[in-house]
């Protein structure tokens, strides 16, 4: 079995030495001479648990800066459908690879995605030596045939890898009817996959559920069975204390995604009420045609930073936006990781302490969310193999 030895490195403010056996942390504060197939010296370097990013469309690296500075609604409609209708698969697949590269710079180990022709980005996502969660995308406007062949892709399925699975992605309400969002949560349940779909992302969404069926996005979709915990909603920027209390209680994991909904105009996410309510929150980059880049240590900042907008410096500390960032996102798919300890899954950064923004150390954790920038990951580690550094 491959093991990997972390001499010298930081952790939770300790100079210690991690093994790695396989693709987990097999023990913490181990000899310096223990044997291993790999030597990493981490002097100067902290030890951190990984990225995942929870709702991403990672192709969409290929209209970063195509459409920039416009409502949703319209940004969507004339200028990102239409480029999409002419994309081809070997484009998705291009577009997925550069977005990969972009995300293991940044630290990032897992991403949730939705697009089209998810086995080409399987085959990304294999050769980046990633984990993904790749959505099987549904959308009302999917000729039969191509129902069909969805379907089969996902009663086909077979993840050689251990570290990809799909999940069943209707892309929101406004694009996917009742009956279609029924079939897509039973398609999902009955093979044991995730739900991923946009929730309350704008006004005109909610506005338009009310004046369709009589309620808001989160109460219609609980009132026809979808919700549950193992739905992924993404943005939920226009829910209010009931939804959030439902969303809660039926387990439901929310996706926030700051630079997103602040570069669409869509709002500010309702920290107060989504921290209050309990549920499972993480974070995700949406696409880079959008935000326009990949970077989780980014959204963690601004995550931090509009939580406390209103007023409340205390709202949301450096701590918990990490937990947003790392063991939440691991835990909403089942990734056995997201913390580094003995037993879990070896998905962890190093962050080199010498960078100018890393200086002084007060606090490793405060550095790393409102100070650093992505350049200062020095080594990324997916599954026990060293994928960048």
């Amino acid at each position: 079995m491959e093991s990997l030895l972390i001499k010298n490195v930081l952790h939770e403010g300790v100079k210690t030495n991690i093994y790695i056996e396989g693709n987990r942390i097999s023990a913490i504060g181990v000899p310096a001479d223990k044997e291993a197939s790999r030597v990493i010296e981490a002097e100067g370097k902290a030890i951190l648990p990984a990225f995942y990013n929870t709702h991403t469309h990672a192709a969409m690296s290929l209209l970063r800066g195509y459409a920039d500075d416009m409502p949703l609604q319209e940004w969507l409609t004339e200028w990102i459908w239409p480029f999409e209708d002419k994309m081809t698969a070997d484009d998705v697949k291009r577009g997925t690879v550069l977005a990969a590269e972009e995300m293991v710079k940044g630290g990032t180990v897992f991403f949730s995605d939705m697009y089209f022709a998810p086995d080409k980005i399987a085959e990304a996502v294999d050769a980046a030596g990633m984990r993904a969660a790749i959505g099987v995308t549904v959308m009302e406007n999917h000729s039969y045939a191509e129902r069909e062949a969805k379907s089969r892709f996902i009663e086909n399925w077979n993840d050689r890898t251990g570290r990809m699975s799909l999940t069943v992605a209707p892309h929101a309400i406004y694009t996917v009817g009742t009956e279609r969002l029924k079939e897509a949560a039973a398609k999902a349940r009955d093979n044991g996959l995730k739900l991923h779909i946009h929730v309350s992302e704008t006004t005109k969404e909610v506005e338009d559920c009310i004046a369709a069926h009589g309620m808001s996005p989160v109460r219609y979709l609980d009132s026809i069975g979808f919700l549950g915990p193992d739905v992924i909603a993404a943005h939920c920027v226009y829910v209010d204390k009931e939804e959030w209390d439902i969303l809660a209680e039926r387990g439901v994991t929310v996706a926030h995604c700051p630079c997103s909904n602040m570069k669409l105009g869509s709002g500010r996410f309702p920290y107060e009420l989504a921290i209050a309510s309990g549920a499972r929150i993480t974070l995700g980059t949406d696409g880079a045609s959008s935000n326009n880049n990949l970077d989780m240590r980014e959204e963690m900042k601004f995550a931090a930073l509009l939580a406390k907008l209103n007023g409340d410096p205390s709202l949301l500390p450096a701590t918990e936006v990490l937990k947003w960032a790392t063991v939440n996102g691991a835990e909403a798919f089942g990734i056995d990781a997201g913390v580094i300890a003995e037993g879990k899954l070896a998905d962890c950064i190093l962050l080199n302490l010498n960078d100018v923004t890393m200086r002084p150390l007060h606090n490793l954790v405060s550095n790393w969310v409102y100070s650093a920038q992505a350049n200062v990951v020095d080594t990324v580690i997916c599954d026990g193999k060293v994928i960048y550094g």
